[in-house]
């Protein structure tokens, strides 16, 4: 890990647990670490004629710890497969 790393954080993903389904399609919550915060990230996923199409969500929000940004993730996931449906994987 470099020294810039273990001063203000990785932004990777943290490990995702079980998806949540959601109008048929797959959510992801994967906070991102940054420094002592976690931004507000997820992954959907949907079959769509035997291929996995994905949409990454990042939004600027942070939040104290990953449970807070995993659980805000969601909802902010759910809220766009509300507004766009399929149109998130054009």
């Amino acid at each position: 890990m470099s020294l810039l790393s273990r001063l203000f954080g990785s932004n990777k993903p943290t490990d995702t647990a079980q998806p949540e389904t959601y109008n048929g399609m797959r959510i992801y919550a994967e906070p991102m670490r940054e420094g002592n915060t976690y931004r507000l990230s997820a992954r959907i996923e949907q079959d769509i004629d035997g291929t996995t199409r994905e949409h990454r969500l990042i939004r600027a929000d942070t939040f104290q710890d990953a449970d807070a940004a995993a659980s805000a993730a969601i909802a902010k996931a759910k809220q766009m497969i509300d507004e766009q449906g399929d149109r998130l994987f054009d």
